[in-house]
């Protein structure tokens, strides 16, 4: 099974963010919805994850 992180930008940090789990697919695209919407985050991105990572 194929699994996904998020990344974001958080508002006044330098470091982009990464979610600390992994998500099937429709999931990922979910959290990436909602995460898109909090005040502060912009460039939300779903990534593909290396099996065992």
């Amino acid at each position: 099974m194929q699994t996904f992180r998020i990344m974001w930008t958080q508002a006044g940090q330098d470091e982009r963010k990464v979610s600390a789990v992994s998500y099937d697919e429709p999931s990922a695209k979910t959290y990436a919805e909602r995460k898109a919407k909090e005040d502060g985050v912009t460039n939300v991105e779903i990534t593909k994850v290396k099996p065992g990572m």
